[in-house]
């Protein structure tokens, strides 16, 4: 019996282990296989190998010092910072009072903060259009942050409303009792406690605003203001018999690589914000 159970026990912890095994080279192998592609060049990109057998930087030096790319790259860098920024410093305030605040109907506009998130970006694209038109920062970074931060404040709201919901509310009070005005509640007693959730939302609407494309190709209009989604897409030109898949994936790897190291570094503290509230104790 005993050996059974043993056997058993060795089989299943082997399936679990192969098949993370496969989830990870799955997940992993389309980047990888992009970096190879970008340390190509001429005839060697059409020759499928797995393993490094040519090492050029042409496609790097290409990308950074032809093109607008590297303006790009700032325009992207600019734009996530300051929605993240915007959309951290609005959630926090309103999750303030949907947490701590109570009026009626509270639970409804929840509700209908997370329901926007529910429409695509297409359904809105026209009026969002018009609007940025009629605020006259058409084919600007505003542009951009004004339509990111519509698009990420839902998520960021819902998140850090369950978050502050489960901080104690002795702490409050206590702070309450010594004088403390909800903007020193806020800053001074709740945000030092909500550094995971923060880092969390924080890091995901960065990465929402990075990648984003319509929006970026449709409220922008040349070189200057255009993010490196945008530019990416355009480096392929106007024929198809001519695609530069070397600086594409040249391109792609020096976009994804911050984001990369993003996640590695706040690890630990994304897990602990995703996890926050599951279970209240």
């Amino acid at each position: 019996m005993g050996a059974t159970f043993d056997l058993w026990k060795l089989t299943k912890w082997t399936l679990f282990y192969l098949l993370v095994a496969v989830i990870v080279v799955v997940s992993v192998f389309p980047f990888y296989y992009a970096i190879l592609t970008s340390f190509k060049s001429g005839t060697d990109l059409f020759r499928i190998n797995y393993w490094p057998d040519s090492f050029s930087l042409n496609n790097y030096y290409n990308v950074l010092n032809s093109g607008s790319f590297p303006r790009n790259l700032l325009n992207s860098v600019f734009v996530s910072a300051v929605t993240v920024l915007l959309a951290l410093f609005l959630a926090v305030t309103a999750s303030f009072a949907l947490s701590r605040v109570r009026f009626r109907g509270r639970g409804l506009l929840l509700l209908t903060i997370l329901g926007v998130s529910m429409f695509p970006q297409m359904a809105v694209l026209a009026g969002l259009f018009e609007l940025i038109r009629f605020l006259g920062i058409y084919n600007t970074p505003w542009a951009l942050i004004f339509s990111y931060t519509i698009f990420t404040l839902p998520f960021t709201v819902w998140v850090l409303t369950t978050f502050m919901r489960e901080l104690p509310v002795e702490i409050e009070e206590a702070a309450i009792v010594d004088g403390a005005t909800p903007w020193v509640i806020i800053t001074r007693v709740f945000l030092p406690l909500m550094w995971p959730a923060l880092v969390t939302t924080g890091l995901l609407a960065f990465i929402g605003a990075w990648n984003e494309f319509l929006f970026a190709l449709t409220f922008t209009s040349n070189n200057d203001t255009r993010t490196v989604p945008v530019a990416i897409a355009l480096l392929s030109g106007n024929t198809q018999y001519e695609i530069p898949w070397g600086n594409i994936m040249a391109a792609s790897v020096i976009v994804t690589v911050p984001l990369v190291v993003l996640v590695l570094i706040f690890q630990r503290k994304i897990v602990s914000g995703l996890t926050a509230g599951g279970v209240k104790g």
